[in-house]
């Protein structure tokens, strides 16, 4: 993937992970550009494919395109944010991210993002008023 692309998916995300809001500059690791659909499962290295993801967001989410909804039991499609309305899906309480849907629900638990050592960083970043970022 060349760096005009890899800036392009930073820019157009505004320097935040797609599924968790984190702002790159207040996160300890470095972020990734996350293939929505994997290219094991013949996702295309493409803008319309790829986000921009924290490194704890990537690592769980991993290949994965659906998960189990934990409320339901279903099968359950995870976020897609090319095609996905964050807003539609995802609410902040506090520093803990809820889930107002099935897809939103079923990214949280796949993509671990409730994660108490996550949960204890966005609460620092509240105290800073920092985070949670303005919503775009």
């Amino acid at each position: 993937m060349d760096a005009g692309i890899r800036e392009f998916v930073r820019n157009r995300a505004f320097r935040l992970c797609e599924y968790c809001r984190m702002p790159d500059e207040f996160d300890p690791l470095p972020f990734c550009i996350d293939h929505i659909i994997s290219q094991q499962h013949h996702g295309p290295t493409a803008e319309s494919n790829l986000a921009l993801s924290c490194f704890n967001c990537n690592s769980y989410k991993g290949p994965n395109i659906a998960g189990i909804d934990p409320e339901t039991g279903l099968l359950t499609r995870l976020f897609h944010p090319r095609v996905d309305e964050w807003s539609d899906h995802f609410e902040w309480d506090g520093p803990r991210l809820l889930g107002t849907s099935p897809v939103g629900r079923t990214t949280i638990d796949v993509l671990n993002i409730n994660d108490p050592e996550r949960l204890e960083h966005r609460g620092h970043l509240i105290e800073e008023q920092v985070f949670p970022p303005p919503n775009r």
